[in-house]
């Protein structure tokens, strides 16, 4: 599995939506585990980092 570059203030671009709607997401801390900001809700979340790059969609608005 190929790793993705992730710098915070990254904006990610997610294959499926939060419960509020929005699939638009900003990288607050990476590590093992990647903490994000819903751009939506304002909702903070933390990701095991595996599991969030099977989800994205686009970085920055490039394509993964």
């Amino acid at each position: 599995m190929k790793i993705i570059k992730l710098c915070e203030g990254d904006r990610l671009t997610m294959k499926k939506k939060h419960p509020c709607g929005s699939v638009s997401f900003t990288v607050l801390r990476v590590g093992s585990d990647v903490r994000i900001l819903c751009d939506g809700c304002g909702r903070d979340v933390t990701v095991p980092r595996v599991k969030l790059e099977r989800g994205i969609r686009e970085v920055n608005g490039e394509r993964v």
